[in-house]
């Protein structure tokens, strides 16, 4: 009798851990499913406009002489990089405000013209490019050009 208890306890205990084995694999295997939807903001930043310094001029306006060279510096203000093409200078007070030299002196006879160009690309945040150079020059026009002697010419710089 011993044994067949023994045998009838066994295959018990059998069943039992086996009722345990697929139970704890079926709680493994077991999840719930669902979908659901959310909202979120994001947004961009804004660029600030680079800003162009330049330095006091160097050398002498005189009519079919070498001109003035003044040197000058890109900079990036902004928070992210900014991308910088190129620069162009005029002779101006204010965008679309060209200058009008005193007297007899005619704008026509100077030229301003960037003669050393910003290496163009990516500047980054709070970053400078320096490398720029611009040149004023008076032509010689064959007559007296005396009222413009003395004239200051001012130069306006864009950067695209």
């Amino acid at each position: 009798m011993t044994r067949t208890t023994s045998r009838g306890k066994k295959r018990i205990s059998i069943v039992i851990a086996s009722l345990f084995i697929i139970l704890g694999i079926g709680a493994a295997y077991a999840y719930w499913t669902s979908t659901g939807t959310g909202t979120g903001t994001a947004q961009t930043g804004t660029s600030e406009a680079l800003e162009i310094t330049s330095e006091a001029a160097v050398g002498t306006i005189v009519p079919d002489g070498p001109g003035q060279t003044i040197d000058f510096t890109v900079t990036n203000p902004s928070e992210g990089s900014l991308y910088l093409t190129g620069v162009t200078v005029e002779m101006a007070t204010a965008p679309g405000m060209p200058w009008v030299p005193t007297g007899d002196c005619s704008i026509d006879d100077y030229t301003a013209a960037i003669t050393t160009a910003p290496t163009a690309g990516d500047i980054p945040s709070l970053g400078t490019v320096d490398n720029g150079v611009a040149t004023v020059t008076l032509e010689s026009t064959g007559v007296n050009q005396d009222d413009c002697k003395g004239q200051e010419v001012p130069l306006l710089f864009t950067a695209s």
